[in-house]
């Protein structure tokens, strides 16, 4: 069966631009509600995928970490080449840690790191992740168990699990060059990453300008959790409080 895969997007709301970028193993739905509020009240958002996600799993085992930074990029300029000045940008977990890479890399209007990893419990735990993904995906496929048992061989060993770890170690030691506004958005009962993260994000950034919220009801994926509204609200505020130009 053909599933309908979701697409990269941009919302045209006004001359404030914000780039969202979804998580590992996610795609633009991750930040679809999020995009569509901001739109609503004036922002232009564009979210791109990272290459290997957002189509069958099999892709996401041959890409990594430097194919996802130039899809990043190629965002950011994206919105620049439509004419935006000035860009923020809010991202979910791996797409918090390039949301935080970007703002020592290029001009940042302000940083929204949700739920963004400093640190994972385990590669063990990574894997682990991407298994649940893979089978997810191919039931939506509707293919049989055995079918999809024999797929998943495909997914031993994974470099880019290595990668990912290298990256997130790179940016830790990086945050400190931060110095555009950031507000960091931490779910409570988050299971994915070691919640700690949020705390050494507050304290490394060099931003006169930060905060960190807890939302104590929600998980991993907090855009689409229970305090979605609530945190559509305080990105929204936190962007209405940069100084922007116009």
């Amino acid at each position: 069966m053909k599933i309908n895969l979701p697409q990269p997007f941009t919302f045209e709301g006004g001359k404030r631009a914000v780039l969202l970028l979804h998580g590992f193993t996610g795609n633009s739905s991750d930040v679809r509600i999020l995009g569509r509020y901001l739109e609503k009240r004036g922002y232009t958002c564009h979210a791109p995928h990272f290459k290997g996600h957002g189509v069958p799993p099999e892709e996401l085992v041959k890409t990594g970490p430097s194919d996802w930074w130039k899809d990043v990029m190629m965002g950011y300029d994206f919105l620049r080449n439509q004419g935006h000045d000035e860009i923020a940008v809010a991202g979910l977990s791996l797409g918090g840690v390039f949301s935080l890479k970007l703002g020592y890399t290029v001009p940042i209007k302000g940083i929204v790191p949700m739920c963004a990893p400093m640190y994972f419990k385990s590669e063990e735990t990574m894997y682990k992740g991407v298994l649940k993904y893979a089978r997810e995906f191919k039931k939506r496929e509707e293919k049989t168990p055995e079918q999809i048992e024999k797929e998943m061989e495909l997914f031993e060993p994974m470099d880019t699990l290595k990668g990912l770890q290298e990256l997130i170690s790179d940016v830790r030691e990086h945050v400190d060059h931060i110095y555009a506004p950031v507000f960091i958005a931490q779910a409570r009962l988050d299971r994915m990453i070691n919640t700690d993260s949020a705390n050494i994000i507050y304290n490394g950034v060099e931003s006169d300008i930060k905060d960190l919220k807890w939302y104590e009801e929600s998980g991993h994926v907090i855009t689409l959790d229970k305090e979605r509204e609530q945190l559509n609200e305080d990105v929204y505020q936190f962007l209405e409080s940069l100084d922007w130009a116009e």
